[in-house]
């Protein structure tokens, strides 16, 4: 089969190699999947890069999330055991953590509904507990991990204000469904959410970012306000003020998705449930700019990696459009 391997780190676009290797071999408790489609994630930039906080031996496949086909015909998705990740024909995944692919989603959007919207919704419900009428502000509003975050909050009943980098991204968090949508490039983030809210900042944050996004974010945080550090992919890991999260009377919460595999699976496959519905009411809808060929690969994750690509990109193995 054709695999996408990683023989030594760095930047994906110069370590990831297309090579015929042989199929995974699935052991107890496992099964091996036919990938229909495997999504793009910045983790995966990160494991080429050896920055991820799980660190396969070298050499690995990258992809930690694909929509694929048993063997005995079921869709499910499943987050594949590296070494040998999703950007192959052949995974192997455990059988027990194996998610039923909603009917609702073809099989590229199936592929992004994973890590991405689990991630949103624990962040989102478990972690910042927002109620209806709160109002949300979610960094890289047209990205795979916030794009999910703004379906996820206006489906809870938030007003949602996403933060974007440029006109064309801007568009896209406003067709996403954001109440308003605030450029970085051009706009001062901390005036325009005090204007939005009436002086009272937004009630929770979701951070995928860190840097510069989170400093911006606790300067306009409302009392009791709640920031949601969910990732690092401007580059920068933020050093917070605990004196300044006291005396304005916030909180700072971590959300490690993976950990709730292990430590609570079946809030994760409750979860998914819910996803699902909502996938049928057509309230979310994981946003796939890209379908791209087995051979395309490394480049779209160059693109993830650089921060130029929007919604989602899905590598499709067998090609065609699904």
């Amino acid at each position: 089969m054709q695999a996408w391997r990683v023989h030594r780190n760095g930047e994906p676009g110069e370590v990831m190699v297309l090579e015929e290797t042989d199929r995974p071999t699935p052991g107890a408790g496992q099964v091996l999947l036919k990938v229909r489609a495997a999504n793009i994630n910045f983790p995966d930039a990160l494991l080429c890069r050896g920055q991820y906080q799980v660190k396969p031996p070298l050499p690995f496949t990258p992809g930690v999330e694909v929509c694929g086909e048993s063997e005995d015909g079921r869709r499910v998705l499943a987050t594949p055991a590296l070494p040998a990740g999703g950007l192959a024909q052949y995974v192997v995944a455990d059988e027990a953590a194996l998610l039923p692919a909603p009917e609702a989603l073809d099989d590229a959007e199936a592929a992004a509904l994973h890590i991405g919207y689990q991630t949103g919704w624990f962040g989102l419900h478990r972690r910042a507990r927002l109620q209806p009428g709160e109002t949300l502000l979610v960094h890289a509003a047209a990205g795979g991990v916030g794009s999910a975050a703004v379906q996820l909050g206006k489906a809870a009943g938030a007003t949602v204000i996403g933060v974007v980098g440029g006109p064309e991204k801007a568009a896209i968090a406003g067709k996403l469904g954001c109440d308003l949508v605030i450029d970085r490039r051009s706009e001062d983030i901390v005036a325009a959410v005090k204007e939005a809210t009436g002086g009272r900042g937004a009630d929770v944050v979701y951070d995928p970012v860190g840097g510069d996004a989170y400093a911006k974010s606790v300067k306009c945080i409302a009392f009791e306000g709640r920031v949601v550090v969910v990732g690092f992919a401007g580059g920068d890991i933020p050093a917070p003020a605990l004196n300044h999260a006291l005396v304005k009377n916030y909180s700072i919460v971590g959300l490690h998705w993976g950990l709730y595999n292990t430590k609570d699976p079946a809030a994760v496959r409750a979860c998914h449930d819910e996803l699902t519905r909502l996938a049928a009411q057509g309230v979310v809808k994981p946003l796939v700019s890209e379908r791209v060929p087995m051979a395309e690969a490394a480049n779209a994750v160059q693109r993830v990696a650089d921060g130029t690509s929007t919604g989602r990109i899905v590598v499709l193995p067998e090609g065609g459009d699904r």
